[in-house]
């Protein structure tokens, strides 16, 4: 068994270096999993930007992991060394009073694994450390590129549940990174129109193919929430996604519910930004405001059903694989304006010796 792997870490905002560091120690409770593809998300890019715990550098980060079991704890049960396994990466206390309500995801020292955790580095590295009971066994009918967007699915499963929403109810989402999933999620509860929100030609098409009823595109039509209003008789939606993570979208994102209707906020803004929302609108106009920021428990379990029965194929959202030394360099070119229109999901694999495109 090898005493080091390579790892990137970001060691300051916006420097990342490809470092070897000591394969993680596991204890009885804990399983080590070899990493074999770990997705970029934006979270990550906020990570490394310092627009999101800062404080927590420097850090091994990356969260949307797939691997093959390499070493069990003598406690782990029902697993078996070279196992093919998702991880769930919410890691709440269990015992504060958001815990014992079944809270878990407002867990007064709520963490995740390549988000907050230095003792477990996160997936953009060799190897990773888990708990083993967040450890999921991935089936056959599952290819490794679909077990590659369990994590992120199980974030727009989270969100669907707590919009609850309704069948034959329209729906407006904004953004087309995540935002396509949560249309997908949306059509299968039976949500009607789906009307997909972004900027981006590439996003919008994949929406339109894999969900979409409606597209509006941002840089041709300077008043969507007129525009969403038109495309619902005048009503409004009756739940709107917002994913994008800015003040200005979610004041969008509330002015375009319908009376009564319920947004879900799933965008991650900076800590400490503000927006205007009119007070009215809760009161008379009944609007509803709910949030969710992760997937934990068995949305696991059900991302996996879902993707086992077909229900969800995430593979034409997968634009290329990058070797695990290419980290920082993908990063910057999903953020870059010359090169993210093509770019819509990116996975990083420390076995691939060079990048493959989609």
């Amino acid at each position: 068994m090898k005493q080091t792997m390579r790892a990137q870490v970001v060691v300051a905002p916006n420097k990342m270096e490809l470092r070897e560091i000591p394969v993680p120690q596991i204890t009885g409770d804990e399983v080590l999993v070899k990493i074999k593809y770990c997705g970029i998300c934006g979270s990550d890019y906020s990570i490394y930007t310092g627009k999101y715990v800062p404080e927590r550098l420097p850090l091994v980060i990356g969260h949307e992991m797939f691997g093959v079991i390499e070493a069990l704890g003598a406690n782990a049960r029902g697993l078996s060394v070279g196992d093919r396994v998702a991880i769930d990466i919410t890691l709440p206390c269990g015992t504060c009073y958001f815990c014992r309500k079944g809270d878990g995801l407002l867990c007064e020292s709520f963490e995740q694994i390549g988000i907050h955790t230095k003792d477990m580095p996160g997936g953009f590295a060799e190897y990773v450390k888990a708990p083993w009971g967040n450890i999921y066994k991935v089936p056959d009918e599952v290819d490794d590129l679909k077990a590659a967007f369990i994590e992120p699915l199980t974030t727009t499963i989270q969100a669907s549940k707590k919009m609850d929403a309704e069948i034959a109810g329209s729906i407006a989402i904004l953004g087309t990174g995540l935002g396509v999933i949560h249309g997908v999620m949306a059509k299968l509860r039976g949500l009607c129109p789906i009307i997909v929100i972004g900027r981006n030609e590439k996003r919008l098409a994949l929406a339109k193919d894999m969900c979409a009823d409606y597209l509006i595109n941002y840089e041709e039509t300077p008043d969507v929430v007129s525009e969403v209003f038109r495309l619902t008789n005048g009503v409004g939606a009756d739940y709107v996604v917002e994913a994008v993570g800015t003040p200005a979208t979610y004041e969008q994102a509330f002015r375009m519910l319908r009376r009564g209707g319920k947004l879900e906020s799933f965008g991650i803004c900076s800590e400490g930004d503000m927006m205007q929302l009119d007070p009215f609108q809760f009161v008379l106009n009944e609007k509803k405001v709910s949030g969710s920021c992760a997937g934990i428990g068995n949305d696991w379990g059900d991302a996996i059903k879902l993707l086992r029965y077909g229900r969800v194929d995430p593979t034409p959202m997968i634009s290329m694989v990058v070797p695990l030394e290419e980290t920082e360099q993908a990063i910057h070119e999903l953020h870059d304006p010359a090169t993210a229109g093509s770019l819509v999901k990116v996975l990083v694999s420390p076995e691939a010796t060079e990048r493959t495109v989609f």
